[in-house]
């Protein structure tokens, strides 16, 4: 079984994707921070993703978190409030 075949809904986007998508969000660099939730009931995803990574590479994924979306948000508000200072300039 090849799994880059095996297609999901991606929670994320709301619509079908591949595996194989997954393995690098698009153009992202790198596995979605999800894909271990979304892939291990259709296959061994850890085992399949241990062989195919570094050590490092896997580490970084498995103990990644993607940050609060509040985080995110007042980051972006902070940036629009640089921005809008800067211009004022």
């Amino acid at each position: 079984m090849d799994p880059n075949t095996l297609e999901r809904r991606c929670p994320r986007l709301g619509g079908s994707v591949n595996f194989s998508y997954c393995q690098t969000c698009g153009n992202r660099k790198g596995p979605c921070f999800k894909i271990f939730d979304c892939w291990w009931e259709s296959f061994d995803v850890v085992e399949y993703l241990k062989k195919r990574l570094s050590t490092e590479e896997f580490t970084k994924l498995a103990e990644g978190r993607p940050r609060p979306k509040m985080t995110s948000l007042l980051e972006i508000i902070e940036q629009a409030r640089q921005n809008i200072e800067s211009s004022k300039k």
